[in-house]
């Protein structure tokens, strides 16, 4: 009588802001910053803040995108509307799926670190247990999951201001000695910084993921936006404090060879036991990858839904209002990479996809501000898209010259 079930708009602003927030720190800052500094030393929040300068145009371009078309499969849509070609639109629907799986799965990895605080067992069975029961919290519904991640957002901020707190004198050391942890100037000393920004890049993914819940958001075309800036300016935050923390709290050697940084600097600046920041951060890798199944199911569901994918990924089960087989699917891909790649490769395997798809994403909108007519949502001038596709080709350029 009512036709096929559909997808229920009942996201409201503020838990849309603090599933992007949750989405962007996850394994951000709890698995790679000791990655980062492994590489970039001391200067690892420069490498922060060369990843944010990009983000910051992109997540722009994106938040006028989702106030024009707040649907499902919000990349592989926004293309469709501005190229009408199939190939480009399934081309970034599948690229948007592959980094959200690819990004879940550096958490599955990063789980195990955090893991081995309370129990040894075998990476293998700790990934496939982590996917198991974050796809299951998928499929329970949209709802359900948005308020997890809203709850574990304020958990996830709870430990990072513990490391703030613990580490403060090393913060205090980092401000009054900006000079001892700054770049000179010279080409050589930023070759590193760069190479590290490819994956610190990979911190910012998830902002693009909140616009593939669009159509489960309330008035979408006012909140989408202001959620993606908000979260960004506060993960922006979040994380240039927590880099310098890092590596003025401990050693470069000890961080690049950490596979829980957070437990270590507990361990090495107090005497709280690291297992209450280890338990915390696997709640936060657990909400990150939450969201990735999310995002990567609903561009699946939503990409059927327009006949650009089988038909059969557009089935919701009407008990959850969940689209139950995408989401399993994307459960089971996501378990295989993690058990195949290693933490590092999955990452700078995301970031290089995800600028390439952000790329393709900030030229769809020069081509629908020239082709479409105005509206009342958010508007950018065209150089801001102009020049977030320009600042990604170049970073990508720039790593495979590096």
């Amino acid at each position: 009588m009512g036709g096929p079930p559909k997808l229920r708009r009942i996201i409201t602003l503020p838990l849309l802001t603090f599933y992007g927030i949750g989405t962007i720190l996850g394994a951000g800052v709890y698995v790679l910053i000791g990655k980062i500094a492994g590489i970039a030393g001391i200067y690892a929040p420069y490498a922060f803040l060369m990843a944010t300068i990009i983000a910051t145009f992109v997540a722009l371009s994106y938040s006028e995108l989702a106030s024009r078309f707040p649907k499902s499969a919000g990349e592989a849509n926004y293309v469709h509307q501005a190229f009408h070609k199939r190939w480009i639109t399934l081309f970034t629907g599948i690229a948007i799926m592959l980094t959200g799986a690819v990004s879940a799965a550096v958490m599955a990895r990063g789980f195990h670190g955090y893991l081995s605080e309370f129990v040894r067992i075998p990476i293998p069975i700790a990934i496939i247990g982590f996917v198991s029961i974050i796809t299951i919290i998928a499929i329970w519904g949209v709802l359900e999951s948005a308020k997890i991640a809203a709850i574990v957002t304020f958990i996830e901020l709870s430990g990072i201001l513990l490391v703030l707190w613990v580490a403060k004198s090393d913060l205090g050391h980092y401000a009054m000695n900006l000079g001892e942890y700054s770049p000179p100037m010279e080409g050589q000393a930023w070759a590193p910084i760069f190479l590290s920004a490819f994956i610190a890049f990979y911190a910012y993914i998830g902002f693009e993921d909140m616009v593939n819940i669009a159509e489960e958001v309330v008035e979408p075309e006012r909140n989408m936006p202001r959620a993606i800036i908000v979260a960004l300016i506060v993960t922006t935050l979040i994380y240039m404090l927590v880099a310098a923390a890092c590596v003025a709290a401990l050693p470069i050697d000890v961080l690049r060879n950490s596979e829980a940084p957070f437990a270590d600097i507990l361990r090495a600046k107090s005497q709280i036991p690291p297992s209450i920041i280890s338990a915390i951060s696997i709640v936060a890798i657990l909400n990150g990858a939450l969201v990735q199944i999310i995002m990567g199911s609903r561009v699946l569901y939503g990409l059927a839904e327009q006949g650009d994918a089988p038909k059969i990924f557009a089935q919701i089960w009407p008990k959850t209002q969940t689209p139950l087989i995408a989401s399993l699917l994307f459960g089971l891909f996501v378990a295989a990479l993690a058990l195949w790649l290693p933490l590092e490769t999955l990452a700078k395997t995301t970031s290089f996809i995800i600028l390439i798809v952000f790329a393709v994403v900030c030229s769809s909108l020069l081509v629908v501000k020239k082709n479409a007519a105005p509206h009342n949502g958010l508007t950018l001038h065209p150089a801001i898209p102009l020049l977030a596709a320009l600042l990604c080709l170049s970073f990508i350029a720039i790593q495979i010259w590096l």
